[in-house]
C-alpha cells in the first residue's frame, strides 16, 4: 500500500514493482498457485444503571472495541462467493470468529480500507480495490457501529466510488469517518452513543496512493495533518463528544517497530490539551500490514497498528509469504465516567485480543478461543502477536490479553 505515483505509463511501472509487496501479495499469491446504534445487551443496559439524584440515570462504564484493516483481496471475493451458495456474496461467515468479541462492545468499530464497486460487478483487489457492497451488511451483522474508511485506496475508484462506499454502508446502518461525499459532511464530526457516553470518531490517512483528490472536493479525504487533527477533535469535544477517537491510517509497511512519525504525531497529539483536558482520549492506528505495539503515551493509549482483520495470502517485501499479513488485534478499552463534570472519562481496563485470519479455511480466528477449545495450532501466532503489542512496555500500564 505504498504510494502510487501521480502520471505515465512508467510511473505504474514503478508502482507495481513497490506495492506488490503490500496489498498486493494475496493477488500475487493467488496468480502464483456492518444511525448511530444504542448501547447494546452486553455493555452497560439503561435497565441496570444506579440512578441518580433526581430521578436521572447516573454514567457507567462502556466498552469501545476497535479492529485491523479489512482489505478484500481477490481470494477474499472469491471465498465471499463461495459462503453465499452461487449467488452474491455473502462476508458474514467471515467475521463469525469474532462476531461475540464485536458484539458485546457497547461501541465497535472498525477500518474499511477499500471503497465499493457498483452492485453486481464488477470486483476487484489489487492494484485498485472495488469490493463487493455486501461487505457492509457483514460488518453490521457483527456488530460494528461505524468504520475508518479514510485510507490509501479511498480514491482508488475516484469520487464514485467513495460515494458508494458511504451509501452501502448508511444502507446497511454503519457510521463512518474519514471521507466525505459533501463539505457539509465531511465539516460533521462522526458522533456515536455508547451508553451515556458520545463518542466521535475521526479519521485520516497518510496518503491516497497519489491520487489527486475530486476535483473542487479538497475536503473528500481527510489526510494527517496534526494542526487539523487537533482541531477536529476540539470541534468535536465543542458538539459534544465526551470520548474522542482519533483513527489513523499510518506507519510503515511490515515494521512491526513504530516508525518515527508515528512516534512523533503520536506524542504530539496526545499532549494537545483544552483546559487541561486531553483533546484525544484514544488513537487506533491501521496500515502497516502486522501487528504493533500499544503504548500508552501522555496518559493516552495508542495503538500503533491493530494488523489486517480480513486479507488473503501476503506477500512482503522480499517476495515472501509472510504470515504476519493475516495476524492482527482486537483494541477493547472500557472507559469509566469522570468523578467530576467536565473531567476526563478514564480507561480503567486496557485489554488485547489476538486474531488470525486463517487464509485456509477463510475465517478470521479469535486465537484464545481457538486455543481452548484445543486448536494448539494458533499458539505460535497467538504468542508472536502478544510479544509484538506488548513490545513497548504496555503491560506496566495495565495492558492485558484478553479473550
Amino acid at each position: 500500500m505504498t504510494p502510487r505515483t501521480r502520471t505515465g505509463t512508467a510511473a505504474l511501472a514503478v508502482l507495481l514493482l513497490t506495492v506488490t509487496a503490500g496489498c498486493a501479495g494475496a493477488d500475487r499469491a493467488a496468480q502464483d498457485r456492518p444511525a448511530a446504534t444504542p448501547a447494546r445487551s452486553g455493555g452497560s443496559p439503561a435497565a441496570q444503571r444506579p440512578a441518580a439524584p433526581g430521578g436521572a440515570s447516573a454514567p457507567t462504564p462502556f466498552t469501545l472495541v476497535a479492529s485491523g484493516d479489512v482489505l478484500p483481496h481477490d481470494s477474499i471475493i472469491r471465498q465471499a462467493a463461495a459462503d453465499a451458495g452461487g449467488s452474491g456474496y455473502d462476508f458474514r461467515p467471515m467475521f463469525a470468529g469474532v462476531k461475540s468479541v464485536v458484539s458485546q462492545a457497547d461501541l465497535a468499530i472498525c477500518h474499511m480500507e477499500t471503497v465499493y464497486g457498483e452492485e453486481g460487478g464488477p470486483y476487484t483487489g489489487y492494484p485498485a480495490f472495488k469490493s463487493p457492497p455486501e461487505v457492509a451488511v457483514a460488518l453490521k451483522e457483527t456488530g460494528y457501529d461505524s468504520c475508518s474508511t479514510a485510507s490509501n485506496h479511498t480514491l482508488d475508484d475516484g469520487a464514485g466510488g467513495l460515494r458508494r462506499t458511504l451509501d452501502a454502508l448508511d444502507k446497511a446502518g454503519v457510521k463512518h469517518a474519514g471521507s466525505a461525499r459533501t463539505a457539509a459532511e465531511a465539516a460533521r464530526p462522526t458522533l456515536l452513543k455508547a451508553g451515556h457516553a458520545t463518542v466521535a470518531q475521526l479519521a485520516y490517512t497518510y496518503d491516497t496512493n497519489g491520487y489527486p483528490l475530486p476535483d473542487g472536493q479538497p475536503w473528500a479525504v481527510n489526510l494527517i495533518d496534526q494542526d487539523k487533527i487537533v482541531a477536529d477533535a476540539r470541534a468535536a469535544r465543542k458538539a459534544g463528544a465526551d470520548v474522542v477517537v482519533v483513527s489513523i491510517h499510518w506507519g510503515t509497511e511490515w515494521q512491526p517497530e513504530p516508525d518515527d512519525r508515528q512516534l512523533t504525531l503520536g506524542r504530539a497529539l496526545t499532549a494537545s490539551r483544552t483546559g487541561g483536558r486531553p483533546d484525544i482520549d484514544v488513537i487506533i492506528g491501521t496500515h502497516a500490514h502486522v501487528p504493533q505495539p500499544y503504548e500508552k503515551v501522555n496518559g493516552t493509549w495508542i495503538v500503533y497498528g491493530m494488523g489486517d482483520q480480513i486479507a488473503g495470502d501476503m506477500i512482503n517485501y522480499a517476495g515472501e509469504h509472510d504470515g504476519r499479513g493475516n495476524q492482527g488485534s482486537i483494541a477493547r478499552f472500557t472507559f469509566s465516567p469522570p468523578a467530576t463534570q467536565g473531567a476526563r472519562w478514564q480507561v480503567t481496563k486496557a485489554e488485547f485480543v489476538p486474531q488470525f485470519f486463517d487464509t485456509g479455511r477463510g475465517r478470521v480466528v479469535n486465537l484464545n478461543a481457538a486455543i481452548k477449545k484445543g486448536e494448539e495450532r494458533y499458539t505460535e501466532p497467538r504468542d508472536a502477536i502478544r510479544r509484538v503489542v506488548l513490545d513497548r512496555g504496555a503491560a506496566k500500564d495495565g495492558l492485558v490479553m484478553g479473550e
